[in-house]
């Protein structure tokens, strides 16, 4: 088969933003008595914040949190971090090697505004013909919803499609969308704060 468009996953794939996610997510539960384990938050990646957030509510029976209070807050510690993102270079690269020569998507277990805040920190939006977030889909990675939907979005096969991932989940919904996936933990090693 030919591959005829590329779709990215974006944290931890196109951007380095897994150290600063972290940071956030830490200073948003902790106000709540909520924690959440570095190596935890890595397993859950692709997760959109909202399912996060009800997992860890749920697990401390905390029937009262406001779901959309503490994502709010997520998402403004990490705003305060955004200047700590920096490219992950080999996968930068990438894109940009393909970059008019097929289309590419961007799709993200993280809200559409989110990623596009991220790509133009990045200096890198106008890349993407199309971008999918975790409100494009009702079903999130494992599941192979937002991978199928930048697929139809680019009027490309599933089957003609590759997506560059970082997660175990993304992978898995690379292949439950029946496209090409490369890992590109073999092209970088993640970040840490806490190992």
């Amino acid at each position: 088969m030919s591959i005829e468009a590329l779709i990215f996953d974006c944290d931890g794939t196109l951007a380095d933003t897994m150290p600063p996610h972290y940071e956030a997510w830490v200073a948003a539960l902790a106000p709540h008595g909520l924690e959440l384990t570095e190596e935890r938050f890595y397993a859950l990646g692709g997760w959109p914040v909202s399912r996060v957030i009800e997992l860890l509510a749920r697990e401390a029976s905390r029937h009262d949190l406001d779901v959309d209070v503490i994502e709010a807050a997520k998402q403004s510690e990490f705003d305060r971090r955004l200047h700590l993102v920096g490219p992950i270079a080999p996968i930068v690269q990438i894109a940009a090697d393909h970059r008019g020569k097929l289309p590419m998507a961007v799709a993200s277990g993280s809200r559409r505004e989110a990623v596009r805040q991220i790509l133009t920190h990045l200096e890198i939006i106008d890349w993407f013909e199309v971008y999918v977030g975790a409100e494009d889909s009702a079903c999130h990675k494992p599941e192979p919803g937002i991978f199928l939907e930048a697929a139809r979005r680019l009027g490309v096969a599933a089957e003609n499609c590759r997506v560059y991932e970082d997660t175990d989940v993304g992978i898995e919904a690379a292949e439950r969308a029946g496209m090409t996936w490369v890992d590109v933990r073999q092209y970088y090693q993640p970040r840490r704060i806490t190992a």
